[in-house]
C-alpha cells in the first residue's frame, strides 16, 4: 500500500509538472505571437507570473521553468513564499495597505499598485535609504470595486512623487473591464498608454516607461497597445482552488 501510494505521489507530481511547463510553453507562444503580430519582440515584454494561492514548491516549478518574475497580491502571503522560492524578482500586484508598506518595500522589487498621495508618502516615510520602484495604478473602468487612482488625479500622484518623493516612478498599471468586448478592453489598454505617454512630457525626470497591463485573457491585446509587463496567473498554474477563509 505504501508503495503504492508513493508512485500515485510520484505520479502526481510529474503531472504537475508537466502541466506548469506546459502552461509557460504555452504562454511564451502566445506573447511571441502578439508581438510578432504588433511588430515587436518579446523581450520587450516582461511575463510576471502571478502566484496568488500557489504553494512554494509549485512556484519552484515555474522557477525550474524559466519564470523569473513573480507576483503577489498581498504582502502577508508574499512572507513565506519569497523566502521558499529559489531566487526571482517579486512584484506586488495588489493593494498595498500602507501599515504594511515597509514589509512591501523589502519583499518586493517593484510595487505595482501605488493609487494616493498618502501611500506614496508612507513609502518614502519608511523606505530610509532604501530603493523603491514603483507603478501608479490607474482606474479606467469607473467601477468602485476596482483599486486605482481616477486618471483626472494621476498627473498630481505622479508630480508628487515626482518633486516631494525618491521613489522610482516606473510606470503605470491597470486592469481591464471584466467581461468587456475587445474593442473596449483595448481602447482601456490604449488609454492607459496615452496616459503614461502624456506624463512623460510633464515629468521627464521619471523612468515612465512600463504599462502593467493584460492578464490571461486579454493580454495578447495589451501587447498590441504596448504593454511592458504582463501579469498572469491562471494560464501557468490553472484554476486557483477555493482561498480559505481569512
Amino acid at each position: 500500500m505504501r508503495t503504492n501510494t508513493k508512485l500515485a505521489d510520484c505520479e502526481i507530481d510529474r503531472i504537475r509538472d508537466e502541466a506548469v511547463a506546459s502552461g509557460i510553453r504555452s504562454v511564451r507562444s502566445r506573447i511571441e505571437k502578439a508581438c510578432t503580430e504588433s511588430k515587436r519582440t518579446p523581450d520587450e515584454v516582461t511575463l510576471v507570473a502571478v502566484t496568488k494561492t500557489v504553494p512554494a514548491p509549485v512556484v519552484n516549478l515555474g522557477r525550474e521553468a524559466g519564470l523569473s518574475h513573480f507576483g503577489e497580491n498581498r504582502v502577508q502571503d508574499a512572507e513565506n513564499k519569497v523566502r521558499s522560492v529559489d531566487g526571482g524578482h517579486w512584484h506586488l500586484v495588489g493593494q498595498l495597505q500602507r501599515n504594511k508598506a515597509r514589509r512591501a518595500i523589502d519583499l518586493f522589487s517593484l510595487i505595482h499598485s501605488v493609487d494616493s498621495i498618502r501611500l506614496a508618502h508612507r513609502l518614502e516615510f519608511v523606505r530610509a535609504t532604501q530603493e523603491c520602484a514603483v507603478l501608479i495604478q490607474v482606474n479606467l473602468t469607473n467601477s468602485e470595486s476596482q483599486a486605482g487612482i481616477n486618471p483626472d488625479d494621476l498627473t498630481q500622484l505622479a508630480t508628487v512623487i515626482d518633486q516631494e518623493t525618491s521613489l522610482d516612478l516606473q510606470g503605470l498599471m491597470t486592469i481591464a473591464p471584466i467581461n468587456g468586448s475587445p474593442d473596449t478592453i483595448r481602447a482601456c489598454f490604449g488609454e492607459l498608454r496615452k496616459l503614461r505617454d502624456a506624463l512623460r512630457k510633464t515629468l521627464p525626470n521619471q523612468p515612465l516607461y512600463d504599462l502593467s497591463m493584460g492578464m490571461t485573457d486579454d493580454f495578447e491585446l495589451a501587447i498590441a497597445e504596448g504593454a511592458t509587463i504582463i501579469r498572469v496567473g491562471r494560464a501557468i498554474f490553472g484554476h486557483r482552488p477555493q482561498a480559505l477563509p481569512r
